[in-house]
């Protein structure tokens, strides 16, 4: 009888436990799509269109469960932007080896950062679209954002400054204007399908010669600063 009581009690843990899940499940799913919604809503409409109506009906949802679920449409665009963000996504794997690795911190890691962030603008349409947003106008949301990024970015500067203490080199100055120019070069080509400085990086040829250029940029640098790493 025991043993038939506690089988028993067991299959009835199970059933509750899978009537638990199911909610927590619905509400993840939801929670999925309304954050995918958010990017289909900026490619098509912009970030004016950017709105808990247009949200929601991109998601198939009630517009409530925004609030439900994240407290606020601000909240919710904020989850989309981190999710979107190279810096605290695609290179979150890079910087956590980094921070847990220093040591491993040398040109070749941080030309594989910058390459990766160039690859991704050029093709990542979201993302142009974000950078684009931040640059035109000003906003809580994209502040936040850039605030969370440059918190990332801080890590692996705090090494390089170690690193690059007495070398003759600015090397926070030397990224700024790497990383700038990537931003740059990608949106001027997305947005005007034109050259600059008579290269397409719209072409494969144009943007190899781009990649080239980072790299040598890097190598330069730590050789200036008689950094051998």
């Amino acid at each position: 009888m025991a043993k038939k009581k506690k089988a028993a009690l067991k299959i009835k843990e199970q059933k509750s436990r899978k009537i638990a899940s199911g909610p927590l499940r619905e509400k993840a799913r939801s929670m999925k799509r309304l954050v995918i919604a958010v990017g289909k809503v900026l490619q098509k409409k912009g970030y004016p269109g950017l709105n808990a109506v247009n949200i929601a009906r991109e998601a198939g949802l009630d517009r409530k469960l925004i609030y439900t679920y994240f407290g606020s449409l601000d909240n919710l665009i904020e989850t989309y932007l981190i999710e979107k963000d190279f810096w605290k996504s695609d290179a979150k794997k890079m910087i956590n080896h980094i921070v847990q690795n220093p040591g491993d911190l040398g040109k070749a890691a941080i030309n594989a950062i910058l390459q990766a962030q160039f690859d991704i603008l050029l093709k990542d349409k979201a993302q142009q679209k974000i950078i684009h947003w931040g640059l035109g106008v000003k906003n809580k949301v994209l502040r936040s954002v850039s605030d969370q990024r440059e918190e990332t970015g801080e890590k692996v500067l705090a090494i390089l400054d170690k690193d690059f203490k007495d070398a003759a080199i600015d090397i926070r100055a030397f990224l700024a204007i790497q990383v700038a120019g990537i931003y740059y070069l990608s949106l001027h080509a997305k947005s005007y399908g034109s050259t600059f400085c008579g290269i397409d990086i719209n072409e494969a040829e144009g943007k190899e010669r781009i990649s080239k250029a980072i790299q040598n940029n890097i190598e330069t640098a730590y050789k200036l600063a008689k950094v051998e790493k």
